[in-house]
């Protein structure tokens, strides 16, 4: 009984397909997540000034809106470097210790999550991430944290701006100054516990003095009289003697 082959071409086509499959697969495991938060600038270059930072947070949920997003600054970006350009309705921004958050009335389901802020001065370096953490009116929370690594890519990446070179002769300008603090009326000064114990102490002895003077005297008082008595004593009988001689 003779074999049966298949035809050349039907078998290329389905080692092309078997390849195409493992090719597909293969990139879909090699390409990192695709981001849900990103960051544009309108002049993205190292040492540049005054640029404008667009950041756009794309909707997840199906059942509540954005509420508020905190951004951590990057190294050689301090809070006071940042003013708010444009944000949605209602919302503002406040500083934290290491970047800004800014919310408000919550967006509409669905609806992606864009402002703008001005940055002073970009750093000198390749690329600045901002880590972002998204909060819904319902709770939920979503990080976008992780920093891009060697190793490959990332689940929740990040927001990343790449930066051209520094353009010649650029430097960085001074430090912002920070805000003067609010002057409030001189608190009275509180006593140390050393100097409450020293206080104390003292009380203490002035006390004794006085005790110790008041029973002085009075030992004192009580020897006068004493004497006094013995002496009248004495007196009384000397006259008595000298009375009865006489008789």
């Amino acid at each position: 009984m003779p074999l049966t082959t298949q035809p050349p071409a039907r078998t290329g086509l389905r080692v092309a397909l078997s390849a195409a499959v493992a090719l597909t697969a293969t990139l879909a495991l090699a390409a990192p997540a695709a981001a849900h938060a990103g960051v544009e600038a309108d002049t993205p270059q190292a040492l540049a000034e005054n640029v404008t930072l667009t950041f756009v947070s794309e909707a997840e949920s199906a059942e509540a809106g954005f509420t508020e997003l905190r951004i951590v600054l990057p190294e050689g970006i301090t809070p006071a470097d940042v003013t708010l350009d444009e944000a949605p309705k209602g919302w503002k921004l406040k500083a934290t210790g290491d970047g800004y958050s800014i919310g408000g009335p919550a967006l509409k389901v669905g609806v992606d999550a864009e402002h703008k802020i001005k940055v002073r001065q970009l750093p000198d370096v390749k690329e600045i991430a901002f880590k972002t953490v998204e909060t819904y009116s319902d709770g939920e929370v979503s990080r976008w944290i992780e920093l891009p690594t060697d190793a490959g890519g990332s689940e929740q990446p990040a927001p990343v701006l790449k930066l051209r070179a520094a353009a010649p002769g650029a430097t960085p300008v001074s430090p912002t100054p920070s805000p003067s603090p609010t002057e409030s009326a001189t608190p009275t000064p509180t006593p140390t516990a050393t100097e409450s114990d020293v206080a104390a102490t003292d009380s203490d002895t002035d006390a004794a003095e006085a005790e110790d003077g008041t029973s002085t005297g009075l030992v004192i008082g009580v020897i006068v009289v004493a004497l006094l008595a013995v002496a009248g004593g004495a007196w009384w009988l000397v006259k008595r003697r000298s009375a009865a001689s006489q008789d």
